[in-house]
């Protein structure tokens, strides 16, 4: 009797569930852009096949991150410094205070060989926030960096007693230049250093690492640089191993792969060139990028890769948008109207006339 009572309160906290959140997902609904830099993984996570372009390789990238079949799954690499990722979820999602509201995973892995030391893989890459204002359903509004732990632990920029890769550094830019198929990729920072995306042929990855599907000669990037993470580490003739040690917290591929540890607060949003606090009940757009810029012996340019995200609180972020007062733009939705699309607080219909109007809830 006691396990029927069970089943029948479980079905009953699904139905609650259902009714909270209706039909949305805590899974990311779609990647709008996908503009790496120049990688060792660049053109085959997700592979480049001829006539691919930036709407077909985001389409690839929203397939590896949301299919329901595991053979379709990959992880999506972002390149080396700089290069990013800009996805959706289906809804707004709410800033809850005191919590923690969405997660992004990576494939950061722990090392079994120093498994004293607190790193392993960390690839860190920065998370940046964005409202969809003008309702367009594009990732076109003022973008915000959330804060991670860097900004607290790290020397800042401004302090030179320190050699420039081991200082947190804002309003980095970089530009890479392409130099012919199948080579080294120069770049050069605002800080006056230069270097290159290293081939690594030796490690099987022979494929050319600038993206195929770009045209232009060089690919510039904006942000905030993490300092350097790796260290050789070596106990004795054979203990030998590049550690990547984690951040505390704040960054995509940098823990292990947690809903805490990975997870981000909105309320950590800062404006990347003040770096003051800016106050977002919601946001409908993430932008994942590569935060670090170091080259790192045998494995290479450190690169973030992403493997998912997901809302901490759905039904929290339903309820906030849910009360929301809906306001026409143009006029009523009818029956004859056809929703053409929907996300999160827009509406897209086609009408009979073959006009497009548009619906957005004011918050």
């Amino acid at each position: 009797m006691k396990k029927g009572v069970i089943i029948v309160a479980c079905l009953m906290l699904n139905v609650v569930a259902q009714a909270q959140t209706g039909n949305y997902s805590a899974e990311i609904q779609a990647v709008d852009e996908y503009c790496p830099a120049p990688g060792q993984f660049i053109n085959t996570m997700p592979p480049y096949e001829a006539g691919d372009n930036a709407q077909t390789m985001a389409q690839k990238c929203t397939t590896y991150l949301t299919s329901d079949k595991s053979e379709e799954r990959g992880l999506v690499c972002l390149g080396a410094y700089g290069g990013y990722l800009t996805f959706h979820f289906d809804h707004p999602v709410a800033n809850v205070s005191g919590q923690r509201d969405f997660t992004v995973y990576g494939n950061s892995i722990r090392s079994s060989m120093f498994s004293d030391l607190v790193g392993g893989s960390s690839e860190p890459g920065i998370v940046m926030v964005s409202q969809d204002l003008n309702h367009n359903g594009k990732p076109d509004d003022t973008w915000y960096e959330l804060s991670g732990s860097a900004d607290v632990d790290s020397v800042a920029s401004n302090n030179a007693s320190l050699d420039w890769d081991r200082r947190l550094i804002y309003n980095y830019r970089i530009t890479y230049t392409r130099n012919g198929n199948l080579k080294a990729v120069p770049w050069i920072d605002n800080l006056k250093h230069s270097g290159q995306v290293e081939r690594m042929d030796a490690f099987n990855h022979t494929q050319e690492y600038w993206p195929e599907w770009v045209s232009a000669s060089t690919l510039t990037f904006y942000g905030t640089r993490l300092p350097r993470n790796a260290w050789f580490m070596q106990q004795g003739k054979y203990k030998k191993q590049w550690v990547l040690f984690f951040l505390r917290y704040g960054y995509v591929d940098n823990q292990l792969n947690d809903d805490y540890d990975c997870g981000f607060d909105i309320s950590w949003a800062v404006n990347p060139q003040t770096r003051q606090p800016v106050t977002l009940d919601y946001i409908d757009f993430v932008r994942v990028y590569t935060a670090m810029n170091q080259s790192v012996g045998d494995l290479g340019e450190t690169s973030t890769e992403v493997a998912g995200a997901k809302d901490l609180h759905l039904a929290a972020s339903i309820q906030a948008m849910n009360n929301g007062i809906v306001t026409e733009v143009t006029t009523p939705v009818s029956k004859s109207e056809t929703l053409l699309y929907q996300m999160g607080n827009l509406r897209i219909v086609r009408c009979p006339d073959g006009s497009v109007r548009k619906y957005a809830f004011k918050r």
